[in-house]
């Protein structure tokens, strides 16, 4: 392993991190200005950089932004005592690692060194990999079946219906439809019908003639006349109005139509593919959708499995939704630890592909560093990897964990407290058990971090300074 850089004017501080990093083995360099380090870098390069902001000369935000210039790849970690958001925010912007804010715990920041540098060796992903090509290949049955299906209407002129939950990616499989078949040449129009006001959804389909209502000043080609010769795609089909039901059954019926304010019918060859989330055959019942159009409809009819379905085609979605944020926002792709993939693979996704794709572009924004591991997941997902009370999921309980499960709730002991105190006439309940309380919570806090207080004080969401002042004034001070 290459030996750590560290880059501050404080002597003390560099003399405290060799000492720290020497107890573990890792070699250090130190170094007192930004200057120094752009010289070494000419002759080497170390596997992670710590550097301070506030320097004589150079300060070190842009020394970090003149090192990602050279050297991309390095990963660089900013510490300063002035943790402000606007240093904050600029350090990340320019590319660090993670931000280390003065005074800060010796073991934290060793633990954050060998991540970084841990990361720095991880290997990078052996390609890169196409959007389209990975979302249209699978491994689950039920999705080949349907891209079987694709394949038989490549020549039909066929109707289809595509239903699947919200986020399975039905539009995906309507372009699929368009590009396999003997339209690919012409248009493929996509209108979602429920995100179109129903009193303007009429002459976004259709069309208007000049006149036709107020504000209509000119003549304007709906969506059946943009497809001509291609493919329509209307999504949410189960949420258009009854009205507009009857005239697009007498669309798919002549094939033909009249704009809004028109008296000339206009003709259109076009391929219609119809998608919902929603059961039509529930909505015929209650006589929300015509039962004409929906046999009209379901002529073909392909349904799409939702991803806890397809749980063997969540590895190469992740790793595509990793890669497309990283390129959208500019920053080196993230990676997945074994934990990682296990956890996503685990959650059931209720929002589909779609949901998937919005926890990777979260990771490539929160996540500290360019590997991800269980704990660097969204909330969603790693509360559902710690299981109960903070412990893994599949990791057997303790006898402490076992007693609390089992344990009445804390707020109605609380309540029978706090009644029981004041039947009895004691003074100063409130502060009484304000103290009991945080006395609690502290010590809970700091028994979790093994006594180290800027964790402690970091997972109870308060400062150090904070904590510290109440360790003294509740008697913990020796914790």
């Amino acid at each position: 392993m290459k030996p750590v850089w560290i880059v501050d004017d404080d002597q003390s501080i560099r003399w405290v991190l060799e000492k720290a990093l020497a107890r573990v083995s890792i070699d250090v360099q130190s170094f007192e200005s930004a200057a120094a380090v752009l010289e070494a870098l000419e002759e080497a390069t170390p596997s992670v950089l710590v550097t301070d902001v506030r320097m004589p000369g150079q300060d070190g935000l842009s020394l970090l932004q003149a090192i990602k210039q050279r050297h991309p790849e390095l990963a660089v970690i900013v510490m300063t005592a002035f943790t402000d958001l606007d240093s904050t925010v600029s350090a990340f912007q320019k590319g660090a690692f993670d931000y280390l804010a003065k005074p800060f715990d010796v073991n934290e920041a060793v633990d954050l060194i060998r991540r970084a540098a841990q990361e720095q060796s991880a290997p990078a992903p052996a390609s890169p990999i196409t959007g389209d090509a990975t979302l249209m290949q699978s491994a689950s049955l039920a999705m080949q079946d349907v891209f079987r299906a694709i394949g038989r209407l490549a020549t039909s002129r066929a109707t289809v219906l595509v239903t699947g939950e919200s986020g399975t990616g039905k539009e995906l499989i309507a372009r699929a439809l368009h590009i396999h078949s003997a339209r690919a040449d012409g248009p493929f129009i996509a209108l979602n019908t429920a995100a179109i006001p129903r009193d303007l959804l009429e002459a976004e389909l259709f069309g208007h003639e000049r006149g036709a209502f107020t504000g209509a000043t000119t003549l304007r080609r709906g969506r059946f006349e943009a497809a001509h010769g291609g493919t329509l795609f209307l999504d949410e089909i189960g949420d258009m109005p009854l009205e507009l039901q009857t005239r697009l059954l007498r669309v798919l019926a002549e094939g033909s139509f009249y704009r809004v304010g028109g008296s000339q019918a206009v003709s259109v060859d076009v391929r219609i593919v119809a998608a919902t989330h929603q059961p039509l055959e529930q909505r015929v019942a209650q006589g929300q959708f015509r039962e004409d159009l929906f046999h009209r409809l379901n002529v073909i009819r392909l349904r799409l499995p939702p991803l806890r379905e397809r749980k063997e085609d969540i590895p190469a979605l992740a790793r595509l939704f990793l890669e497309r944020s990283a390129r959208s926002l500019a920053v080196p792709a993230r990676r997945l630890t074994p934990g990682a993939l296990q956890a996503l693979i685990a959650f059931d996704y209720p929002g589909n592909i779609r949901q998937l794709e919005n926890f990777c572009h979260w990771l490539s924004v929160m996540s500290a560093g360019q590997v991800v591991d269980v704990n660097d997941l969204p909330p969603e997902i790693s509360a559902l990897a710690a299981g109960p009370n903070g412990r893994p999921a599949d990791a057997p309980r303790t006898d402490e964990q076992a007693q609390a499960a089992i344990e009445p709730d804390w707020a109605a002991l609380l309540e029978r407290q706090v009644r029981n105190r004041l039947a009895h006439g004691e003074p100063a309940v409130m502060s009484t058990l304000t103290r009991d309380f945080e006395r609690i919570l502290l010590r809970a806090a700091l028994v979790h971090s093994h006594g180290r207080r800027a964790e402690a004080a970091q997972r109870l969401g308060i400062g150090r300074n904070t904590l510290t002042r109440k360790c003294q004034e509740l008697g913990l001070e020796e914790t």
